[in-house]
């Protein structure tokens, strides 16, 4: 009675966690002094003509505006078919109701590129891999958005190649941001991505709103939006279907990760609707390497999936996902609820450090309700570095005929409170987690009120 008094305590504290979510610091758009349109550098939107160069030389005549508050790019109605370009600081990129900027389906329209630094090769093949269709390197202020314009990857020449093991670099993104700072992505429609959609990585201050994302079910391992090594993130208001996972949280892989040192962390999520045809609604790593913290995931709906909500990691990932809180979470027609593993994932190569053992600590999973659920939950964790202080409060799912199980555990210990279907005992040690509960709830309100005050 006592250990179920303490809990409800620290769960009640979850108003103040959320007062200090990312999403609590949106910023303002403020209108560029300069725009031009994509028309006036001799773009044609008749789906058939190349206008990679047009799009080129828009984007460097704005650069010269940079310090003199910026400017926008309009594309207006048409459908605008284009190779990769590259982006520059304090431009908005806009897309018109009736605009569709449409990705060559001609690999030579794609550049090779090294590999990240914190993955030290392709994700899919050795060695380098192709230039998303929008990047930007090293920016500062950046705005993607419009009145509801599309960007289409056209992915199945892409989704072939994949399958069929012909492709000698790794697929290109939809939008791919490195090392930039103060972006934002709204008010977009995302069609058939390569492979990743959204690709934050080495960046602070992102907010992503208002958008969706869509892919068909069987394209294979295609990802929505993907923080990457990023801080200070906010995710909200989207729709995302697509392939594999919806939003998925990495931060480098394996011995390269560890080395480039740079976390995921301060990132909040809220009031998205998400559905993973093979992957996850809400997944974790597996490329982690750099480490994950300060999470906070809130009012969101999960739907027609495997998975609900995964932490992957393996041995020699190292790093560590911790400071996470899960709540006010609606699921149906989930094939697995909550699952956790340390038995996910390859290998970049034969120098990663099999003893490099990965840490899952500290996360609560609260407020959650399921229908047509096959599999409450999974939880296998290594047993040199076991899962600890995984909080579940209040979990109500209804299983389905199909359930073999309900719950599975291993190496894992935690603390529960108000679960159905009753989970494993492993889950249901008093003696540890409410105080855990209670560090986690504070640790990110106080992180996310560093941030911002060191900002």
């Amino acid at each position: 009675m006592l250990v179920a008094l303490v809990l409800l305590l620290v769960l009640s504290n979850e108003v103040t966690v959320n007062g200090y979510g990312q999403c609590e610091y949106s910023p303002a758009l403020n209108p560029r002094p300069h725009s031009v349109s994509i028309l006036e550098f001799g773009a044609v939107g008749d789906g058939k003509t190349l206008n990679t160069i047009a799009f080129q030389n828009a984007i460097f005549y704005l650069k010269s505006f940079a310090d003199k508050g910026g400017a926008q790019l309009y594309v207006p109605p048409g459908q605008w078919l284009t190779g990769s370009f590259n982006l520059t600081s304090h431009l908005t990129l806009f897309l018109e109701r009736g605009a569709v900027i449409i990705g060559s389906q001609d690999p030579i329209h794609w550049e090779v590129i090294d590999p990240l630094p914190s993955y030290g090769r392709g994700i899919e093949a050795p060695g380098g891999r192709y230039l998303s269709l929008i990047n930007g390197y090293m920016l500062d202020d950046v705005v993607i958005t419009g009145n509801n314009g599309t960007i289409d990857g056209v992915g199945s020449i892409w989704w072939r190649s994949f399958t069929s093991h012909s492709l000698n670099y790794s697929r290109p993104h939809l939008i791919e941001l490195v090392g930039s700072n103060s972006v934002v992505v709204s008010n977009i429609t995302f069609l058939n991505t390569p492979a990743y959609t959204i690709h934050p990585v080495y960046c602070s201050n992102v907010h992503i709103h208002n958008i969706s994302i869509s892919a068909p079910s069987e394209s294979p391992f295609t990802l929505g939006i993907v923080p990457d090594s990023s801080d200070n993130v906010c995710i909200e208001d989207c729709t995302i279907s697509i392939g594999f996972d919806a939003i998925a949280l990495k931060s480098g892989w394996d011995e390269y990760g560890i080395a480039y040192d740079r976390p995921t962390k301060n990132v909040h999520i809220r009031r998205v609707h998400i559905q993973s045809s093979s992957g996850s609604s809400l997944a974790f790593g597996s490329d982690m390497s750099g480490g994950i913290s300060n999470v906070l995931v809130e009012h969101v709906h999960l739907y027609n999936s495997e998975t609900g909500i995964v932490f992957r990691t393996t041995r020699g990932r190292g790093g560590y996902m911790k400071d996470i809180v899960i709540s006010d979470i609606e699921m149906e027609n989930i094939y697995r609820a909550i699952a956790a593993t340390g038995h996910c994932g390859t290998h970049p190569d034969d120098k990663f450090d099999p003893n490099a053992l990965p840490h899952l600590d500290h996360i609560i999973l609260k407020n959650m309700t399921g229908t047509n659920i096959t599999i409450a939950g999974t939880f296998s964790g290594l047993e040199e570095s076991p899962f600890t202080n995984i909080c579940l409060s209040n979990l109500n799912f209804s299983l389905n005929s199909l359930s073999p199980i309900t719950w599975e555990c291993s190496n894992v210990s935690g603390f529960s409170e108000s679960v159905v279907p009753k989970p494993c005992p492993d889950l249901e040690i008093p003696s540890v987690s409410p105080t855990a509960c209670s560090f986690i709830l504070s640790n990110i309100g106080e992180a996310t009120k560093a941030s911002y005050a060191s900002a």
